[in-house]
């Protein structure tokens, strides 16, 4: 049987698709993989935790969240200087060059590529992927050559960037230095630190993932109340209110005070890394809280989500994940996306 397509305003009113992943482990296996999730997801614009019973933070988490980092606008770079091998030898240890182009910028590129896996029957947008450390890229190199030409002469491409690097074996100013020739600023991450009083938190058990009735609430029903949480929704229900109706899902607790912090910036994984394990060490001594959560939300407009996993924008360009890190240090992993994107791993 077939299905006709539905009208272009019917498709616009559909409710987009959305995905969500979830996985649970512990913390302290060794075949525990929170870690490379983490790292695999590279381009993170705000990160958020909270912990249920807590006016105050301990001094080393406070400590963590200050060592974040800085990172760098540069202003009108070109994107060749990206595939310079001064650049390559000096910040590139191991990756690749991603561009998401529209079809007339890849078309006068001339460079390889394939189309976008969300550009519809015909292609309007395409991705180019350069490994910078192929074998095979080195100077004077055909492919090289090939390479450089298109991106300086025949189709010159020039944006704003976000630049992060981490590396414990040199100094942070060497991008500054680097780019000294450009417009380049250092930013710090903006932190901001909220106390929410008489909170309702949904009742977790951490080998319960879909929950049970009248015990335990599921971790989509998690989710969807971290939202709520983190964009700071009532969750009284009242019918005079025309923001939201929405309520916290059965059954759940009221508590007195929970600590609410969110970085804002361009945060790398390996920072992220440190801030979950000092998380997980806070369960370290006796804690009211029988749980906390960390929530890490990716830039809209990246062009992958996790690893080269194509990401699309569509209408909200959604790519972030959440730990549920409970006291014994069982976690619940939920990673999420929407319309244009790959499953998450």
């Amino acid at each position: 049987m077939s299905v006709p397509p539905l009208p272009p305003l019917q498709r616009l009113r559909r409710a987009p698709r959305h995905l969500l992943v979830c996985e649970k482990g512990h913390a302290r296996h060794e075949r525990s993989r929170h870690a490379a999730h983490v790292r695999d997801h590279a381009y993170n614009c705000r990160v958020s935790f909270l912990i249920p019973e807590c006016g105050m933070l301990p001094e080393v988490l406070k400590g963590t969240i200050a060592d974040v980092g800085e990172y760098y606008l540069v202003r009108n770079l070109s994107v060749h200087e990206l595939v310079a091998h001064d650049f390559i030898d000096a910040f590139v240890k191991k990756g690749k060059l991603i561009l998401s182009v529209d079809k007339d910028t890849y078309e006068e590129l001339g460079l390889q590529g394939r189309p976008s896996r969300y550009s519809g029957k015909k292609a309007m947008r395409y991705i180019i992927t350069i490994d910078l450390t192929d074998s095979g890229f080195h100077p004077d190199s055909k492919k090289h050559n090939r390479v450089l030409w298109a991106l300086k002469e025949k189709k010159p491409l020039e944006f704003d960037f976000l630049l992060a690097w981490y590396n414990t074996g040199a100094e942070g100013s060497t991008l500054m230095s680097y780019f000294s020739k450009n417009q380049i600023q250092a930013l710090k991450p903006k932190i901001t630190f909220s106390t929410l009083r008489d909170l309702q938190c949904p009742v977790l058990q951490s080998n319960e993932l879909q929950g049970k009735p009248e015990e335990s609430c599921s971790t989509e029903e998690l989710f969807e109340w971290l939202g709520a949480v983190l964009s700071q929704v009532t969750l009284d229900n009242k019918s005079s209110s025309f923001l939201s109706t929405y309520c916290c899902p059965q059954p759940n607790t009221v508590v007195e005070k929970a600590f609410l912090c969110t970085i804002t910036g361009f945060i790398i994984p390996e920072k992220i890394i440190q801030l979950l394990e000092q998380l997980c060490c806070y369960f370290g001594e006796p804690k009211l809280a029988y749980w906390l959560t960390l929530t890490v939300h990716g830039f809209a407009d990246s062009p992958v989500s996790w690893r080269e996993s194509e990401h699309g924008f569509h209408k909200g360009g959604e790519n972030l994940y959440n730990f549920v890190i409970f006291r014994n240090l069982d976690y619940w992993l939920q990673m999420a996306v929407g319309t244009n994107d790959d499953c998450p791993p």
